[in-house]
């Protein structure tokens, strides 16, 4: 299943979508588009409706159930918690709802329980317009109120997953009407209406009851979402259905969700080929054989890239922390043979920046690109070399000794069932024996590779980035001090714990600007920072794993119709599920 979730990492930082242990392609972004940061400084009005477009399922029944498989598990654990890492995926992609969302193909803000949004003439205070007129799932009315109690609800409790605008100088969250909040900043901070308007909402009759909201496992939630009554729970299945009361008449136009437990790809890719999954955005083994061929009229994928895969090793850890070492372990990495071995060819090479071509196009500066391109080639004789040039010595076995005199014997750690990355990291303890580092692979539970990486309890994994319509929400992910969090304590990005005060210093020059050009500017700073200092290891761009069966459904986005990303792992499955319709 990874190769490809909630992002989730990034959904965490931005609202948490939940179940971060999903496929990575890619967070919920947290930075204004060009064209958005700019009519921000002016104040928007944005259209008070949420836009609309125009073989057997095992136990699908007339009514309409779609059956997806987004997270993979051996049981399944009731947990519909939104500020929770190990939340159920339907929490934030199905059940709450946040206030706007990044619809990435179409480059546009979606208003969703927020209709608009406007910023004072000096950028420090936002007002968000709420819907009106919307209900939570048990018929009490939605208010600005819940949105300020949620803010201030993760503000008091910093065990929650949610958003970080917080740590970026904002000060005060206040309704000050029914329909109306404020969100003020002690600076002039533009990427705070993302961060802001991504995060998911939860009702204040609710949750200002809850004791303790870290442990809350919120069994039978109270949402605004198009789906809310738990209807089947077991831990092998469970099914979710549509929201009596949901604020988009007559939407949804299917009955519920159907969840059943797979416990790695291998499982997952035998149900989806069996055609048993409507939708689903898993790492299929040469797709055009295995799957669209056993039924091409309705079995359809689609695979953009908007994120890369990357070598995460702990800098905590020496000589982890030596930018010299991690560039000599990239020169060690045969990526070609990773892409062949474990993707069947379907992607390419990532460039030295991070950023891929997809998602970032003009923001990419080639000057980082070419500074940074002789690291992404595979030349272990000078990894080698530049190895002993660090005095790190091969000893009994082959095995170099590191900076304490012992072994460089490490673990890397991968979430058991996900092929696709397993495939890789034995392409990548290969080549690191060939440099003289002894790395074996671990494979965990998915919840608990989650909590590792997250709290930097590991060596070395195969991870992804926070990314967005520009570049400050992967580099503030990669390099910032606010993400940068003491071993042991939760961060969905920066897992590797690293931070430049550069970094910070041109993160926040961008975050005080709505001028492209001066962004752009920035941007490239930043990447050619990222490519001097190597925080983590590129290796190739992430395709958003996104497949569905028009047997039962239709009305999915694909590259001929990209209404939305089909990948099912942001908050734009919103969009997609009040989209879709019986066959």
């Amino acid at each position: 299943v990874l190769g490809g979730i909630v992002a989730a990492c990034g959904a965490a930082t931005t609202g948490g979508t939940g179940g971060q242990a999903t496929k990575p392609t890619g967070g919920q972004p947290t930075q204004a588009p060009p064209s958005a940061t700019k009519a921000a400084t002016k104040g928007t009005t944005m259209p008070t409706t949420a836009p609309t477009t125009g073989g057997k399922t095992s136990g699908v029944t007339p009514k309409g159930l779609l059956t997806m498989s987004v997270q993979q598990t051996q049981a399944w654990v009731r947990n519909f918690n939104p500020f929770s890492a190990s939340a159920l995926w339907p929490t934030g992609g199905a059940m709450h709802e946040p206030l706007m969302i990044y619809n990435a193909p179409k480059g546009q803000l979606v208003p969703w329980l927020a209709t608009k949004y406007a910023w004072s003439k000096d950028n420090k205070t936002l007002t968000l317009t709420t819907r009106s007129g919307v209900q939570w799932s048990d018929g009490k009315p939605f208010s600005a109120k819940d949105v300020e109690f949620t803010f201030n609800l993760v503000k008091k409790n910093p065990g929650l997953v949610g958003t970080i605008a917080w740590g970026e100088g904002l000060k005060s969250v206040k309704a000050t009407s029914d329909n109306t909040v404020e969100f003020v900043w002690s600076k002039v901070y533009t990427p705070g209406l993302y961060d802001v308007v991504s995060q998911v909402i939860v009702p204040e009759h609710v949750w200002s009851k809850v004791k303790d909201p870290v442990k809350f496992t919120n069994p039978n939630p109270v949402v605004t979402g198009p789906f809310s009554v738990v209807s089947v729970f077991r831990n092998q299945i469970y099914q979710v259905d549509r929201n009596p009361n949901y604020w988009q008449k007559g939407k949804p136009y299917i009955q519920g969700l159907r969840y059943p437990a797979y416990t790695g790809n291998e499982q997952s890719n035998a149900a989806e080929i069996a055609g048993e999954v409507d939708w689903f955005g898993d790492y299929i083994p040469n797709v055009q054989k295995t799957y669209i061929a056993k039924d091409p009229k309705h079995f359809h994928f689609w695979w953009p890239s908007s994120s890369d895969i990357y070598l995460v090793l702990a800098h905590t850890k020496k000589p982890f922390d030596d930018v010299r070492f991690r560039k000599a372990i990239s020169l060690a990495l045969n990526r070609d043979q990773m892409i062949k071995t474990a993707l069947y060819g379907y992607t390419k090479i990532a460039n030295a920046t991070g950023l891929t071509p997809y998602a970032y196009g003009k923001w990419i500066s080639q000057k980082a690109v070419s500074a940074g391109a002789d690291l992404m080639k595979f030349d272990p004789n000078k990894a080698n070399q530049e190895l002993d040039k660090l005095g790190l010595k091969k000893g009994a076995g082959g095995v170099r000794t590191g900076p304490d005199g012992s072994p460089m014997r490490y673990e890397a750690i991968v979430p058991t069932g996900w092929t696709d990355w397993i495939a890789d990291l034995q392409v990548l303890t290969s080549n690191l024996e060939e440099v003289g580092i002894r790395a074996t692979i671990k494979t965990l539970s998915p919840d608990t590779w989650t909590d590792k990486v997250y709290k930097g309890q590991f060596d070395m994994s195969i991870g992804w980035g926070d990314t967005g319509p520009t570049p400050f929400n992967f580099y503030r992910g990669m390099m910032s001090s606010l993400t940068y969090k003491p071993i042991g304590t939760t961060s969905p990005d920066n897992w590797q714990r690293y931070k430049n005060a550069q970094a910070d210093k041109l993160l926040e020059q961008f975050a005080a600007t709505s001028d492209v050009g001066k962004q752009k500017q920035i941007s490239d700073q930043l990447q050619m920072l990222f490519v001097e200092q190597y925080p983590v290891i590129p290796i190739y761009e992430q395709p958003d794993w996104g497949e569905y069966s028009t047997r039962h459904f239709t009305g999915f986005p694909d590259k001929n119709n990209p209404y939305a990303p089909l990948t099912p792992y942001n908050q734009t499955s919103l969009i997609v599920l009040t989209t879709i319709k019986p066959a």
